[in-house]
């Protein structure tokens, strides 16, 4: 890889790895150290969630305008000031507040990230983006694993270490990225090669795609809110709990050479990819339901994570070669809204069926709307199909 995606990877590693002392914590702190319910929790997460897409959209939006430098910069002093505030006052509602802030600012940064990531490395196609994908997993690693282990003495050594790794990142991106070209090269995709194809039906493929993604959050979230606190009621530790999602990074780090034998035949079909990916999604869930000890989500954590590994990358490549010169930081701003968004409602979404009717619906409710992701999937590229030859879309 060039040495400005390696910049860019290290720098998502810190910045996630300070995340991810937090995030996977955050219903827990809600839920039993601020007294509220999980409806009261889903709403605070939709917040964040809601900052986050609107973070995402204007990111993408300054990537275009002002570079991913200047882009980066602003989300992460934003994330710095509002973890000063986290630091000295979590209380309610104070928390909320500035958790909100976090998610404005965490929502300008990671479209420019992956809008750099394929400008710097235009020739480098999906590798771009998994490199990316990969260190921010490995951040989760780190993070969760030592989250939970510091989150057992106190919650307020999690917020000094989160603002601490966002300081350093915060210098890492003013000194490291200062001179990455935000230009992209020369597109090698298929659309740039076919003028017929319409922007109109770049987005309009582009938003059916992402519908998919968004409902594969929906319930993915549920992980980090309604499974989160099940799995305290069921009397699994929280390191047991963060160990759960230091095994996710792990294998996102570790498991690269299985997913790429694995891909070998899905390798040009980022199409394929996804619709593989969001079936095992659904087994993973299915094994969920019934699990009743570590073991048994731990197995579930697993299979979450390899269907992870093949549709997580794949969406952000597949919107960069849609986007037109010039607008690839509002695509990948898109992709990323629609995935926060999918964070949003589902905690809410989650929290609702749990409190109303138990975890047995919400398990049946998520695998409907995983089908319905399934659908989308499969019938996305359906507008393009109408202006480029069928071989033209091998790639896809």
């Amino acid at each position: 890889m060039p040495k400005a995606v390696w910049l860019l990877v290290i720098g998502m590693v810190i910045n996630v790895t300070g995340a991810s002392f937090l995030w996977p914590l955050n219903t827990i702190y809600i839920h039993e150290h601020l007294g509220k319910s999980l409806s009261v929790a889903g709403i605070v997460l939709m917040l964040n969630a809601g900052a986050s897409v609107v973070g995402n959209l204007l990111g993408g939006t300054l990537f275009d305008r002002f570079g991913g430098y200047r882009s980066i910069l602003l989300g992460t002093l934003i994330n710095v000031i509002a973890l000063v505030g986290m630091t000295l006052w979590h209380g309610w509602p104070h928390y909320v507040i500035f958790l909100t802030m976090v998610g404005l600012g965490s929502g300008i940064i990671f479209p420019a990230v992956y809008a750099l990531a394929g400008a710097v490395w235009p020739e480098g196609g999906r590798r771009a983006f998994n490199a990316v994908y990969v260190a921010q997993n490995a951040g989760v690693a780190i993070g969760s694993a030592l989250g939970g282990f510091v989150a057992s003495y106190s919650f307020n050594y999690i917020f000094i270490a989160n603002l601490a790794m966002f300081a350093v990142f915060f210098l890492l991106a003013a000194f490291g990225y200062r001179h990455m070209s935000s230009v992209q090269g020369v597109q090698t995709n298929v659309l740039a090669e076919h003028g017929q194809v319409k922007s109109r039906s770049k987005m309009t493929a582009l938003l059916i795609l992402c519908i998919a993604y968004m409902l594969c959050w929906v319930g993915y979230v549920q992980w980090q809110s309604t499974i989160a606190s099940y799995t305290q009621e069921i009397n699994i530790s929280l390191k047991q709990y963060s160990l759960l999602w230091t095994i996710n990074g792990a294998l996102i780090v570790f498991g690269q050479p299985f997913i790429n034998y694995l891909l070998r035949p899905l390798r040009e079909n980022m199409k394929k990819q996804i619709v593989f990916g969001i079936v095992i999604f659904m087994v993973s869930f299915g094994v969920t339901a019934f699990a009743q000890d570590f073991k048994g989500f731990m197995a579930a954590m697993v299979i979450l994570t390899i269907g992870e590994m093949l549709v997580w990358p794949a969406v952000p490549t597949i919107a960069n070669q849609l986007s037109p010169k010039g607008r690839e930081g509002f695509y990948q701003g898109v992709v990323n809204s629609m995935a926060t968004a999918g964070r949003m409602f589902g905690p809410v979404l989650g929290g609702v069926l749990v409190d109303t009717y138990g975890m047995t619906v919400l398990f049946m409710m998520l695998i409907a709307l995983l089908s319905l992701a399934f659908v989308l999937a499969l019938l996305y590229d359906r507008p393009l199909k109408k202006e480029l030859p069928s071989a033209s879309m091998s790639s896809y």
